[in-house]
């Protein structure tokens, strides 16, 4: 666009964690700011509408009614899942339309940090945009953050977790790579995780990161496999310092000439897990199990010492993360002695992360509820996640398949779950079953779990899963 953006915004589907963050950094901005949903009126979204209206942000139903006022907001910010046809697009006639991803840009390039850090990759950038930002919290930063989850540090009554403003140098934001967005902005540094198949085929995902990296102005951190799938697609710019981490213990301080930082040691003790970074000299406590912790906290180290902290201000700060709202949160323990954990895992790499690190914590086995985010993503991951279920769960296991969550708008409605279910347990060797509503997932626990099995309660999207793995735990004892 040319020309000033527009200080009044109304965003259409302001519930989202991603739209409801984007809105507070608006308002924090001193932009006047008005939001419509759909599920404006569920009492699983209540925090996060209740920190919004807190913060001075009008609420609308998404019917176009925002637009009856003669007090017009200056443009309308949307993101990938709105229709065309949404109401509050027909009834605001001609004022101008803008993709979320251009209001972050204007957003951050506003608030005049010095240092914005962008956290991308197919899996674990929620947790890390956190993490990192807790971490600078720790060290005396006063760092800002707008994540894909609700930051537990951050949580208030007049802040959802998901935004906070930033009152120091640095400015934390979780890049979207779903929709190809993250292109649209830069920042002065950046993290790439991991590259998976959650959207795109890994080639075409390798291209859209090394095109995001033309973007970045000072320096990168990133996963050395998907530095490697990243140049076999195309030339990285030379103006970029890189540093690369590896989870394994042994090999080479750098590769093609980039600081290659290695996971010494990951192990649990006495009900904690721990991780070394080699040449660190001591273990660090994580903040839960499971690998994938381990991989975060080595990028982050990086990205810390790039920063300028020293060794021990970084593994200190690292070992203060409070978590994330619904990642391997505890939920319940029955009196039959199973534990239940809800989990936002909704992808291939997140729901195996998810299973690997319950089965550190289990003692007999694995139950897994899987709700689906949605029919596309189902679709596009159905054989790869069966491929990794065959592989990582144990005979003993039950891998449940819930109808997917269906928020509105328009769809293909497949595939249906129970079509999947069915073709799994054809042709696998594992135990799936379909369970067409919460109560046959309810009477599944009750039947069959016993002490020292663990829930694993999975899903993106909808807000309710976390309520109903917490009445899950209670319901299992019905009976009893």
């Amino acid at each position: 666009m040319t020309g000033k953006f527009p200080e009044s915004l109304h965003f259409v589907g302001i519930g989202g964690i991603g739209m409801s963050g984007l809105a507070q950094l608006a308002r924090s901005l001193g932009w006047r700011v008005t939001g419509s949903d759909r599920a404006l009126d569920k009492p699983e979204n209540a925090q996060i509408f209740q920190a919004l209206r807190a913060q001075g942000i009008e609420l609308f139903p998404q019917d176009g009614s925002r637009f009856a006022a003669p007090d017009l907001p200056g443009g309308l910010v949307y993101s990938t899942a709105i229709e065309a046809d949404n109401p509050d697009f027909k009834a605001a006639g001609d004022l101008p339309r803008f993709h979320r991803s251009a209001a972050l840009s204007a957003e951050v390039a506003a608030l005049h940090c010095r240092h914005t850090v962008a956290v991308t990759g197919t899996c674990g950038k929620t947790s890390v945009s956190a993490w990192l930002a807790e971490a600078l919290f720790q060290a005396g930063k006063d760092p800002g953050v707008l994540a894909g989850g609700l930051v537990n540090a951050f949580r208030k009554s007049d802040a959802a977790g998901n935004f906070r403003p930033s009152g120091g140098e640095y400015f934390v934001l979780e890049a979207d790579e779903s929709d190809k967005s993250l292109l649209n902005y830069g920042a002065d540094s950046a993290l790439i995780l991991n590259i998976g198949t959650d959207h795109y085929p890994k080639e075409e995902l390798a291209r859209v990161f090394g095109a995001f990296l033309n973007n970045i102005r000072e320096f990168a951190v990133i996963e050395l496999e998907a530095y490697h799938e990243i140049i076999a697609q195309c030339a990285l710019p030379g103006r970029v310092k890189l540093l690369l981490f590896t989870g394994e213990p042994d090999g080479p301080d750098t590769v093609d000439g980039h600081p290659l930082y290695h996971l010494e040691n990951y192990g649990v003790a006495g009900g904690a897990a721990y991780a070394r970074i080699r040449g660190t000299g001591r273990d660090i406590r994580l903040p839960g199990p499971g690998r994938h912790q381990a991989l975060n906290a080595l990028a982050l180290y990086a990205e810390l010492k790039e920063l300028g902290l020293g060794t021990e201000e970084a593994l200190t700060a690292l070992e203060k993360f409070h978590g994330v709202w619904r990642s391997l949160d505890p939920a319940g323990t029955s009196l039959k002695g199973v534990r239940f954990f809800d989990d936002y895992a909704h992808n291939v790499e997140k729901i195996i992360s998810c299973l690997n690190a319950g089965r550190e914590l289990a003692g007999r086995r694995l139950i897994l509820l899987f709700q689906p985010h949605g029919f596309a993503p189902l679709g596009f991951m159905r054989e790869e996640l069966f491929q990794a279920l065959e592989k990582n769960l144990h005979g003993n296991d039950i891998f449940g398949l819930l109808p997917v969550y269906y928020a509105g708008g328009t769809s293909s409605f497949k595939p249906q779950s129970s079509e999947v279910a069915a073709d799994w347990k054809q042709r696998g060797r594992r135990d799936y079953r379909y369970l067409a509503d919460r109560a046959a997932a309810a009477e599944l626990v009750r039947s069959e779990a016993g002490n020292g099995d663990v829930v694993l309660v999975m899903g993106a999207r909808d807000n309710s899963l976390s309520a109903w793995a917490v009445e899950l735990a209670k319901q299992s004892d019905a009976g009893e």
